[in-house]
């Protein structure tokens, strides 16, 4: 179904995103489905005027005003109707340029806040919303150790890291110390010292809490959260690190619980003030009820939004292009409104598939025995033969991912461990280069 433009123009969407980023050319294919012309925006070069002969526009994520106000003179000759982010580093940049285009989106200072952890902990505290405690001790401290108020067990994070990379449980002194040199060190590698964050002067620390985990993937409209999926996380992450693998949906947990999910998340979206656009939110549930972890201002990443379909056959990057061009269109020219549109009857889910070891990727057997495990749809294997791998906590990609659907959760979770069982990565160990 094609969006019904409200001039002789197509509607007009820019695309924010990184180097990195899995889900471009979902949202690409999403918006040529609903007929809408799409503009990227990206870090990709930052040398030639149209360096991917596409109008596209290069950005440095960086300097978020900066790149906001190369959106604002593009919109003078190329109106915008919306603007969408994938990943944490362009929602800032997104949420600035919309403030000037007078574009429905989250506040700048919510997007500043998401990507900040120990900002998003200060206004969760501040709107006394319950959070764990917690504090922030500089990079270089020379002899750092566990701040006042915090008790062993405690987890160190970098500020402005995504997907657990980086954090990591302590249970004594000796193991913080450990933690924070490691932190501090992967704060020092080239790809993270380039982003120029100020973020990365400081390392969080924040008392453990214990319980499982759960995600949220909704959308903030005007203020009002609506609920696209909450996924169950079966793999305990009790540290030392934290690594994500599987996610599926819908919950299982009682009615009762979710619901107090529900408003854990909406109470902390509106502490930090996101207003209008998709979120995604992790949650812990303790024994004193759902403790809200983190929000970003973005959809949920990697191809993850593969595992999640709708009711009117709309894919999430569908969804989410409705819901940014609604404020042009009206609500009536998107047919159903947004808030009514519900995830499919069938269960789902999705594993990233982990990275076991370090080493260089040589050989990946048993694809085709996966693929035919019962309810498995795809396996998409995003890392390359010969490619360096690095585990977590230090890194940042998965080997791929898993996907499949059935009848209910544990069907689903089945499958997909099922279909991990199958699959044989083949790494060798990094050599000592010989002098």
């Amino acid at each position: 179904m094609e969006l019904s433009p409200t001039s002789n123009r197509p509607q007009r969407l820019l695309l924010l995103f990184t180097t990195t980023g899995y889900q471009a050319a979902a949202f690409r294919e999403a918006a040529e489905k609903l007929g809408v012309a799409i503009v990227a925006g990206s870090d990709r070069c930052h040398v030639l005027e149209d360096p991917w002969r596409d109008g596209a526009i290069p950005l440095r994520f960086e300097d978020p005003e900066r790149a906001a106000t190369a959106i604002v003179e593009y919109a003078r000759e190329h109106p915008l109707d919306a603007i969408i982010a994938i990943g944490d580093r362009p929602t800032l940049t997104a949420a600035l340029a919309c403030e000037a285009l007078e574009i429905p989106y989250h506040q700048p200072f919510a997007a500043f806040a998401c990507h900040d952890k120990f900002e998003f902990r200060r206004l969760l505290q501040a709107a006394g919303v319950p959070a764990p405690a917690f504090a922030r001790i500089p990079v270089d401290a020379q002899s750092p150790s566990l701040p006042q108020g915090i008790a062993f067990p405690c987890v160190l994070k970098p500020l402005s890291l995504s997907a657990s990379r980086g954090v990591i449980r302590a249970n004594d002194a000796e193991e913080f110390r450990a933690a924070f040199r490691r932190i501090h060190a992967l704060l020092e590698e080239p790809e993270i010292r380039r982003m120029k964050e100020e973020e990365a002067g400081w390392i969080l620390v924040e008392e453990y809490l214990e319980g499982s985990e759960v995600a949220l993937e909704g959308i903030m409209d005007r203020g009002s959260l609506q609920v696209l999926a909450l996924f169950d996380k079966p793999n305990p992450l009790e540290g030392p690190y934290f690594e994500e693998t599987i996610y599926v949906t819908p919950s299982r947990l009682p009615e009762a619980t979710q619901v107090e999910i529900v408003q854990s998340v909406t109470q902390a979206a509106r502490a930090v003030g996101l207003s209008h656009g998709p979120i995604h939110a992790e949650i812990r549930l303790t024994p004193q009820g759902p403790r809200v972890l983190e929000i970003a201002a973005r959809p949920i990443g990697g191809l993850c939004a593969r595992a999640l379909r709708f009711e009117n056959g709309w894919s999430l990057e569908e969804l989410i292009i409705h819901h940014a061009l609604r404020h042009t269109l009206g609500r009536h020219a998107l047919g159903e409104p947004v808030e009514r549109v519900q995830r499919e009857e069938a269960a789902s889910g999705v594993m990233m598939i982990p990275v076991p070891t370090a080493g260089v990727l040589e050989e990946v057997r048993g694809e085709a025995a996966a693929l035919a495990v019962p309810g498995i749809e795809d396996i998409r294997i995003t890392a390359k033969l010969k490619q360096k791998l690095v585990p977590w906590p230090e890194g940042a990609s998965y080997l791929g991912f898993i996907f499949a659907r059935g009848r209910t959760p544990g069907e689903v979770e089945a499958a997909l461990r099922e279909a991990h069982r199958q699959l044989e990565f083949v790494i060798m160990p990094n050599l000592p280069v010989m002098r």
